[in-house]
This record gives C-alpha cells, structure tokens and sequence, in this order.
C-alpha cells in the first residue's frame, strides 16, 4: 500500500528534508533499546504485532509490518527500555482512509498501563498530522521525559476510520544504561577481604577443632 500524502506545516511540527536520511536513521535508533519480549500493545487486532511498528528509520514506508486496532480505534503501547532514555522527539507513520492516528498522549516510567489507567493526566498530548509517509517529526518535553525507562503511548483517536492502523513509531532521543549501585555495593559487601580477617578466621578455625 502506498503512502502517498502531502501536508502543509503548523506550529506543532517541522517537516524533515530529504537529504538528511543518514542522518536521522541514526537520531531515530532508539528502538535498539527497547526491550521487545516485553513491550505491550493493548488492543491490536493481531497478537503481537504492536512490536513490530518499532523498526529502523529506513524501513519506515515498508508496508509488511504494521499493527491495526481491534475493538475500536484506540491502542496503548507499553514500551520498556534496557537502559535511561532522554526523549526528544517521536515520528509516527498511520494508514490511509481516516485510519491514522489524530491523538497521542503520553506516560513516563508508568509501567503496565492499561485502559483503566488512563484517567490519570498525561505527561503530554500532541495533535498529529494525518501523516502517512513520516514527513512530520514532533518534539517531546525533554525537562519531563528526560529520564525515561518505560514509555506508554496512548493514540486515542483517529481520521475517522472504525480502526487505526499505525506503520511506524519512531523514538529520537540519547540512551544511558541502567545503573544498579545497590547491588554493586551489597555484592562487595557480602565478600570480605580474607586479609583483613585474617587473624580472626584461624582463630574461628582453630577454635572450631577444639
């Protein structure tokens, strides 16, 4: 299916040029650092196949891969990351026909989010261009989501089509990986320096025998 479609800017997104190609396919390689076996997306209509819309830049405009929703014309990613994300902007791809996406609100760091969640206030909501060739890039609050390590995406609304179908979702951002200090500390703890003991320990030893 081809995605031929044209829009005028506005004041909530920025086109992207042609040119720079390379040099996005390497700002948008966070989907490197999504944990996939344990991303969700409530209300596909095929199991698994939410993940499958989180792939290289490049690939943005294949046509295999895509996830439509079920019951109605709302799907919720829940996308865990390996590491710490600082998120700086978000492409999303949608189909044709009134079946792309028209609302997306976002969550940090809540994990397992479902439908009944959503009545809390999102930490951000953009409007989004019926854009069904990637040509729209919208920034996120870097302040709010600049220590990221799940993001749930909520599209709430679409064109008008009972279903929507999303093709791509691109993430922009830097990416840290997760440190666990606690553990580290407790693991040296738990080993004692047989030098420092060294006394005491042929002292338990020996009293031990006797």
């Amino acid at each position: 299916m081809p995605h031929g479609h044209s829009h005028g800017n506005s004041c909530e997104h920025a086109a992207i040029g042609i040119d720079n190609e390379l040099e996005m396919g390497i700002q948008y390689s966070l989907y490197q650092k999504i944990d996939m076996a344990n991303i969700e997306c409530l209300n596909e209509e095929i199991e698994g196949s939410g993940k499958t819309v989180f792939k290289a830049y490049h690939d943005r405009l294949s046509d295999d891969k895509f996830v439509t929703s079920d019951a109605d014309e709302e799907l919720l990613f829940n996308i865990p990351f390996t590491g710490n994300v600082k998120l700086k902007g978000i492409i999303i791809i949608g189909g044709d026909n009134g079946s792309s996406p028209k609302t997306m609100r976002l969550y940090k760091n809540r994990q397992k989010m479902t439908f009944d969640d959503l009545s809390a206030p999102a930490d951000q909501e953009i409007s989004l261009a019926d854009d069904t060739n990637g040509v729209v890039e919208y920034a996120t609050k870097v302040v709010t989501f600049a220590n990221v390590h799940h993001l749930s995406l909520h599209i709430s609304s679409n064109f008008g089509n009972d279903q929507t179908k999303v093709y791509y979702i691109g993430l922009k951002g830097e990416f840290s990986e997760a440190h666990h200090h606690g553990v580290t500390i407790c693991t040296y703890e738990s080993r004692p320096n047989v030098s420092d003991h060294k006394g005491s320990l042929f002292d338990a030893v020996n009293h031990h025998v006797q």
